[in-house]
């Protein structure tokens, strides 16, 4: 996949989740419920830390830090993108987990917190609230594991021929 379509992708996802971002933001109030279906809510609330709200509970210096493991991925995932161009499946799922990666820093680094606001559950269990960028890190992951087993060969013998 050619790197301008790979970084379009990614673009494409990061406009999603800034433009959902936004108007949730707009249309909510903090810690608002809008219920939506009998399993799903729209949740308007503010996650400072990673996954499942880890490291939520610091004083502020884990938004530097984790802006950092973010700022990284980006770039190595930008270099990936360019050295196995010839890999589409590889490919799609580093734009999807790019483009997630780049809202959530967005938002880190100018609101200090991540924007979340999708709210699934049955019955009184709810998983964490999340996002279009969650979203697109969730699926390019599950991708990239189906590659790599799609992509395992059978080992071969010391002849050559596969065992």
């Amino acid at each position: 996949m050619k790197l301008y379509i790979s970084l379009s992708i990614a673009a494409l996802i990061l406009t999603l989740d800034l433009a959902s971002k936004y108007w949730v933001e707009s249309a909510l109030e903090f810690g608002q419920i809008i219920p939506v279906t009998g399993f799903f809510n729209l949740v308007l609330t503010y996650n400072p830390g990673a996954a499942f709200s880890f490291l939520s509970d610091q004083s502020g210096w884990q938004r530097w830090f984790l802006s950092g493991i973010a700022g990284t991925a980006v770039l190595l995932i930008v270099f990936f993108l360019n050295k196995y161009k010839h890999e589409q499946l590889f490919c799609l799922s580093l734009s999807l987990v790019l483009g997630g990666a780049s809202g959530n820093l967005y938002d880190r680094i100018t609101l200090g917190h991540v924007v979340d606001f999708l709210d699934f559950y049955i019955g009184s269990y709810h998983w964490p609230a999340f996002n279009i960028a969650d979203s697109a890190i969730f699926v390019g992951a599950v991708l990239m594991i189906y590659e790599s087993f799609r992509n395992k060969k059978e080992p071969e013998s010391a002849t050559g021929k596969p065992e």
